[in-house]
């Protein structure tokens, strides 16, 4: 059985009433919207709100799920949304309390269990840094359609569905993006 059939069986059960189905629905799908988060994001704790935010949306409305998209493309388009909502709290905090400390609170790490390895986990730990550093110089717009494309593996016309813009405009962001980070990428191999 193909993932999106299983989606599809889980989802009826999960609407039926079955804990067990929500709760493999959830774990299929949990790691993926947290690390999307903090590429999004920048920080662990708005990425874990985020992912709270998105599976307490996905339970209060997944009897909306028509399966018109796959199940994973609307889970992203929940998560789209609700990173676009934390941005907007975020940025409205930050005028009221008129801070200017827009440095991210990077995350310790994104990989998996490698405590065995800690060379490993140490090189890991330093390149999700360089990659959230990145990432934070971005706009919003520029970091989501990074993600939705390179992390999420979706296309233009997936991605230009989910923001609500053409596909023209899409692949507009997403290289204008690429041509931003190869110039932060320079710049920081400069200063280093």
């Amino acid at each position: 059985m193909g993932l999106i059939n299983e989606d599809e069986a889980l989802i009826a059960a999960a609407l039926k009433g079955s804990a067990y189905a929500w709760e493999k629905l959830v774990k299929r799908y949990e790691s993926r919207i947290f690390n999307y988060g903090v590429r999004i994001t920048g920080n662990t704790s708005d990425a874990m709100d985020l992912t709270q935010e998105v599976f307490l949306g996905i339970y209060r409305n997944l009897h909306r799920f028509r399966g018109d998209a796959k199940f994973s493309s609307w889970i992203f388009r929940i998560a789209h949304n609700k990173a676009v909502d934390i941005n907007r709290r975020k940025r409205l905090t930050t005028t009221l309390a008129h801070t200017n400390n827009d440095e991210p609170d990077f995350l310790e790490t994104v990989a998996g269990d490698n405590r065995y390895e800690p060379d490993k986990k140490l090189d890991d730990q330093q390149a999700n840094s360089r990659v959230i550093s990145m990432l934070a110089r971005l706009s919003l717009e520029q970091r989501l359609v990074i993600e939705l494309k390179v992390y999420q593996s979706l296309t233009f016309e997936e991605i230009a569905d989910m923001q609500g813009v053409s596909a023209n405009t899409a692949k507009t962001r997403f290289y204008t993006a690429l041509k931003k980070l190869k110039t932060v990428s320079e710049e920081n191999n400069v200063l280093s």
